[in-house]
C-alpha cells in the first residue's frame, strides 16, 4: 500500500505503490464479473411510480409558537423540529421540512421517481373546464337594484 520514505530521512511523504493498487482494482473487477456470470444478469432497475400530488395536508402550523422540553431519553419522533416517519429523520424548521418532503430522497423512499406523467391535450382541456366552472361559481353577479334592496334592509 503506502511505502515508507525510501529516498531519505527527511522525506516524510507517503509513496503510493501504483502497481499494487492496479492489481487490487483488476482483482475487484474480475470478482464483480464472476458474480454477474453466476447470478445471471445484473439486477434490473427498480420500477418506481410517477410523481403525483400529495393526498394529505402538510401540518406546519401545529408546532408554531410551542415550547417543548427535550431530555436525553426523548424519542427522536418527539424531538424539536419536524419528524419524517418515512425517512426516520428530524428536520429543524418548516422550510427545510418542505424541501425534504419534496426532495429526491423522500420521494424515493415513498417509491416514486421524480418524473411527472405527461398530460394529453384532452386532459388539459378538461382541467381548464373544471377551473372555469370554479371561477364562475365564485363570481356572483348582483343586480344593482337587488343589491340596493339588500343594503336598505340591513339598515
Amino acid at each position: 500500500m503506502a511505502s515508507g520514505s525510501g529516498s531519505g530521512k527527511n522525506d516524510f511523504r507517503r509513496k503510493w505503490d501504483k502497481d499494487e493498487y492496479e492489481t487490487l482494482a483488476q482483482k475487484r473487477l474480475a470478482e464483480e464479473r464472476d458474480r454477474e456470470r453466476r447470478d445471471g444478469k445484473a439486477a434490473p432497475p427498480v420500477k418506481r411510480d410517477l410523481l403525483r400530488h400529495r393526498d394529505y395536508k402538510v401540518d406546519l402550523e401545529s408546532k408554531l409558537g410551542k415550547t417543548i422540553v427535550i431530555t436525553k431519553t426523548t424519542p427522536q419522533a418527539e424531538m424539536g423540529g419536524y419528524y419524517c416517519n418515512v425517512c426516520d429523520c428530524v428536520v429543524k424548521d418548516s422550510i427545510n421540512f418542505l424541501d425534504h418532503i419534496n426532495g429526491k430522497k423522500h420521494q424515493r423512499n415513498l417509491g416514486m421517481s421524480m418524473r411527472v406523467e405527461r398530460s394529453s391535450l384532452d386532459q388539459v382541456k378538461k382541467r381548464f373546464e373544471v377551473n372555469k366552472k370554479k371561477m364562475e361559481e365564485k363570481q356572483k353577479e348582483y343586480d344593482f337594484e337587488e343589491r340596493m334592496k339588500e343594503l336598505r334592509e340591513e339598515v
